[in-house]
């Protein structure tokens, strides 16, 4: 899986790309054709924002997290994409 990490009035430190490439490299055990992902760290005022864009093998899927806490964004990330995932292989075997 190729991961893109950027940042939008944010300084990406280490930490914070080794966060999301933990994070978000847990998914690829619930589909193994994940081709890439993007994702974009955003903060605004007091709210911190994670969006992300994952290529898989049939569809684009996409998420967005807010919190006041860039972690617990990532964290909120990674579980709606984990849902997502989980979702669109369920409708594939199902055919």
């Amino acid at each position: 899986m190729q991961l893109t990490v950027s940042g939008h009035h944010v300084d990406l430190t280490d930490a914070l790309n080794e966060y999301v490439s933990s994070k978000l490299g847990k998914l690829s055990k619930h589909h193994d054709r994940i081709t890439n992902t993007h994702v974009i760290l955003t903060v605004e005022k007091l709210v911190q924002k994670a969006e992300a864009t994952m290529h898989i093998s049939g569809a684009d899927l996409f998420a967005e997290a807010h919190s006041e806490d860039m972690y617990s964004a990532i964290d909120d990330l990674a579980h709606k994409l984990d849902r997502q995932l989980i979702k669109h292989k369920e409708k594939h075997r199902d055919h």
